[in-house]
């Protein structure tokens, strides 16, 4: 999952160097913290939070097979 959502937020921003994903797993959900320069924010939000929900909408089909649900946050 990590692989998936790296390629993900890399293949939007353009600071890819400054890209940082964090999981923390607990028994049902995992969580994704994501951090990213504040200049590409905007990209991965998207309009009215379109590219975000997207993206969070990929990452629970994904964890579906483990039968655990996935929380994706952008921290600052």
């Amino acid at each position: 999952m990590n692989k998936l959502l790296d390629f993900i937020v890399k293949s939007i921003v353009s600071k890819t160097e400054n890209v940082e994903i964090f999981q923390t797993k607990g028994k049902k959900t995992t969580l994704y913290e994501i951090r990213i320069d504040k200049d590409d924010i905007g990209k991965i939000i998207g309009k009215n939070g379109s590219t975000l929900e997207a993206i969070n909408t990929l990452l629970s089909v994904a964890s579906v097979k483990n039968n655990k649900k996935s929380v994706l946050e952008i921290i600052d």
